[in-house]
């Protein structure tokens, strides 16, 4: 039980196999239980390796057993100057919930070339056992990924965090004016960040004012929403810094009252990419779906936002976004892995396309996916007759079989397209869900009034809408690498970790 214990602490806390050789947690152990012997710290690491090999059989056991499976991946680099890929699993198991489980964050010592990206998801799917239940993989889009999924002939969708942080910024860039803004604001804000004086000035200033004393947030081109958070905050602190700056002797001036209406109108315009971002990146539930509506939205928000604009470069700005919106969007609504999950999710249905033109193809193409699931669900040939009850073409040989079979088969194929469409436009016909309920407590209610669509969901609606879950492995992966485990090794790493984040 006490070993247990421990290895739970170490798993749970990041901390290093030496802790047992720790004189204050020796002493602290043997207050709490003198009778209990420390083990030694390979005995640790050999407690730990064997948890692992456990909570890995129960997760494949959880994968055996369902029917589709996507993947989100990225990689990371450790404070030793490591490369790890990090991989994660996403799926719906029996009782129609979504689950998670991190195949593992593994050392990645070769070049990060296609080829050798691909041959390492390869081997993780392969030992995982999912390689024929994989539908896709979220990445960002680093040309080196886009290349892997392709060399893996796999469905690739680009995270929705990635594209819109995207769209913000060459929307700035190519507004001269305000990336020239941008740009003076950064300065402005390291100045605050990186000088003593300067810092300590602002935080004085703040705390006169009856303010809470808040620190500036600088721009990072890796960070999403990091923009919208630099500009928010500096507008909301323009008074303090204001106030400071002119008891300060720099040379850093502070944006114009004209350039603050202007950063007021892009905030203006930003806050809706950021809300989705947010949103999209805490989603814990079925994600995917949601992006091809959520782009709709942006579209209608900007556009509506952009009537009460006074300043050029905000309305510039808002040509940029909804022009970039709407050739995402589009995009967007010709890849069937975001045009499945949209329709099949019964909150957005077909509600969620900007165009009614490729609404009516991804219809088109859900139907088919139907027939397929219908056509691979026919296990059982059709009967034979028997040559007494045949008609008088059966008595001659071989004559007639091409066309008797082929009118067969054209009769087949006619009845499922048919169950298809029926099956597809029942669905399609009912009422929208909120947009706050649970697809798949739907989908789990409606299997039997919907069999071949509720195949097609448990498929399609597992792929999230963002790499956030390998984001999230990386911010858990600088602890269990910290400067007390910097001599960690990579496969030790790997086992650790895995386990530190509990399977669903």
């Amino acid at each position: 039980m006490v070993d247990e214990a421990l290895v739970n602490m170490v798993i749970k806390d990041s901390q290093p196999f030496s802790v047992v050789d720790d004189v204050g947690f020796r002493e602290l152990v043997h207050v709490l239980d003198p009778s209990y012997v420390l083990p030694t710290r390979k005995a640790l690491k050999s407690m730990v390796d064997t948890r692992y090999e456990e909570a890995k059989e129960k997760a494949k056991e959880k994968l055996d057993n369902v029917v589709a499976v996507s993947l989100t991946s990225d990689m990371w680099t450790s404070i030793n100057l490591e490369a790890y890929l990090a991989v994660t699993c996403h799926f719906i198991d029996a009782n129609d919930q979504l689950g998670t489980i991190l195949l593992g964050v593994q050392h990645f010592p070769n070049t990060h070339t296609a080829d050798n990206l691909a041959i390492a998801h390869t081997m993780v799917m392969e030992e995982w056992g999912i390689k024929d239940k994989v539908r896709c993989l979220v990445t960002d889009a680093a040309a080196n990924m886009i290349a892997c999924v392709r060399a893996l002939n796999i469905r690739h969708a680009i995270c929705i965090a990635h594209a819109l942080n995207l769209i913000v910024k060459k929307s700035f860039d190519d507004v001269p004016g305000l990336n020239e803004l941008r740009t003076k604001c950064r300065k402005l804000v390291t100045y605050f960040r990186t000088s003593t004086t300067g810092k300590e000035r602002l935080a004085q200033v703040q705390v006169q004012m009856g303010r809470p004393a808040l620190k500036m947030i600088i721009e990072v081109d890796t960070r999403w929403n990091s923009t919208y958070s630099m500009l928010e905050r500096l507008y909301d602190l323009r008074e303090p810094v204001g106030a400071a700056l002119a008891s300060l002797r720099t040379d850093v001036s502070p944006p114009t009252s004209l350039e603050y209406e202007t950063m007021k109108d892009a905030l203006d315009l930003l806050a809706p990419f950021h809300q989705a971002t947010v949103e999209l990146s805490a989603e814990k539930r079925v994600s995917a779906s949601k992006v091809i509506p959520l782009m709709k939205m942006l579209n209608h928000t900007i556009v509506r936002k952009s009537e009460g604009l006074t300043s050029n470069m905000a309305r510039q700005l808002a040509d940029n976004l909804v022009r970039r919106v709407r050739e995402h969007a589009l995009q967007m609504e010709s890849i069937s892995v975001m045009t499945m999950p949209t329709l099949l999710d019964p909150r957005f249905k077909k509600l969620g396309f900007l165009s009614p033109g490729k609404l009516q193809e991804a219809i088109t193409r859900l139907k088919s996916e139907c027939a397929n699931v219908i056509r691979n669900s026919e296990t059982t040939p059709p009967a034979q007759v028997p040559a007494s009850q045949a008609g008088p073409s059966t008595t001659c040989g071989d004559l007639w079989h091409l066309l008797d079979s082929t009118v067969d088969n054209s009769r087949r194929s006619s009845s499922v397209t048919a169950d298809a469409t029926i099956e597809v436009d029942r669905y399609l016909s009912e009422t929208n869900l909120a947009r706050t309920e649970d697809p798949l407590g739907y989908w789990n209610k409606q299997k039997l009034q919907h069999p071949n669509l509720y195949k097609l969901a448990l498929t399609f609606l597992c792929c999230p809408a963002s790499s956030v879950p390998c984001e999230r492995v990386f911010s858990k992966a600088g602890e269990v690498v910290s400067k007390k485990r910097n001599r960690l090794n990579p496969n030790t790493f790997h086992k650790h970790y895995t386990i530190a984040l509990p399977v669903p």
